[in-house]
């Protein structure tokens, strides 16, 4: 039948490029965002998920029957839990416990079993969640440890997808490419490939204040000690083996408070509903292109959907909590449940 797929992992990929408007106003130059909710995992690391499984299936390190262990922000995880549920494998995945309920109730609801970890311990300390996923993997017969960081199938994925997609949609006319970087594949891959096509393409990465990848790029040591954020999925406490720093022309350093102002932003005036991660890269993207003179075409990854932060982002309470929204600004927003009772209360004292 036409039009017609497989499976679901045959609908990876090929997401859509949406020119911004509203947000960019004040800047001369022109913006696309790289919609990667689009995937039906909801984020990019549909795309690497895929390639991580299939080639351990081909070099024998998973086998039928096998469980699949990763560490993990969230992301990745419901891409792996995607292709373990097609697959038929098993799925353990280990994740600090800073990350949404609305990320473990996905995994969950794939069928994974998810280990919480605690936050800000280090990457070697025997809670982190690289080192319990280790762990479980020792403990289980047939597991493999995916190790998205330092497996050089997640940039390759999107050298020979995520990369071609862009100049293609762009035919050509690309000048700069923002991002953030967790594990360094999607921005390592993309830069490959772009720069192969054109070596005057600029690759930004957009990092959060806390990360020691900025430092690492201009200081080759860290000079400010890691320290805790609340955007998800991006910046680092160590250096992936992902993160190909040399094919990098920059960092700019983003706030919590830049990145969740970004997010409700991008929801309210361009009506894209994305993740922290995509506001952290938009702003990483106006604060790399104040330096341009000539007009630029800046491609922004967005890499998922604002549904896994419904708890957060867009959660005026928890924006409160976390000393992201003032107490004034939470009582005057729009966006907040009422019942009919109350409305028609409300009415009655306005008029």
């Amino acid at each position: 039948m036409q039009n017609c797929y497989e499976n679901i992992l045959e609908t990876v990929g090929k997401t859509p490029m949406v020119h911004l408007h509203c947000l960019s106003k004040k800047s001369k130059h022109n913006f696309y965002a790289k919609m990667e909710y689009f995937n039906p995992g909801g984020s990019i690391k549909d795309r690497v998920a895929i390639s991580m499984i299939e080639e351990a299936e081909r070099r024998g390190d998973l086998k039928p029957g096998g469980t699949i262990v990763e560490a993990t922000s969230g992301n990745t995880g419901v891409g792996l839990a995607l292709v373990g549920a097609v697959k038929g494998y098993k799925c353990i995945f280990t994740m600090p416990e800073k990350m949404s309920d609305e990320k473990r109730a996905i995994l969950c609801a794939y069928g994974a079993k998810v280990v919480i970890t605690p936050n800000g311990v280090e990457p070697d300390h025997p809670m982190s969640h690289y080192s319990v996923a280790k762990k479980i993997t020792e403990a289980t017969p047939g597991a493999f440890l995916v190790n998205q960081f330092h497996n050089p199938d997640n940039p390759n994925r999107h050298y020979h997808t995520t990369g071609p997609e862009i100049w293609e949609q762009m035919r050509g006319r690309v000048d700069m490419i923002v991002g953030g970087a967790g594990t360094g594949g999607t921005l390592s891959g993309c830069a490959k490939f772009l720069k192969e096509k054109n070596k005057d393409i600029k690759v930004i990465c957009a990092d959060p204040i806390g990360s020691i990848l900025y430092d690492l790029y201009y200081h080759k040591k860290i000079v400010d000690p890691p320290g805790s954020y609340k955007v998800e999925g991006v910046g680092e406490d160590m250096l992936p083996d992902n993160v190909h720093l040399n094919l990098y022309d920059g960092f700019e350093k983003v706030s919590d408070q830049e990145a969740f102002d970004m997010t409700r932003d991008l929801v309210a005036k361009e009506g894209l509903l994305v993740g922290p991660s995509s506001g952290l890269a938009l702003v990483g993207a106006l604060k790399a292109t104040e330096k341009l003179e000539k007009v630029s075409n800046v491609v922004v990854i967005f890499p998922d959907s604002g549904r896994a932060y419904l708890s957060k982002a867009f959660n005026n309470k928890w924006m409160v909590e976390n000393g992201l929204m003032s107490l004034d600004s939470m009582a005057s927003a729009f966006n907040v449940v009422v019942t009919a009772e109350q409305l028609f209360t409300d009415l009655k004292k306005n008029t």
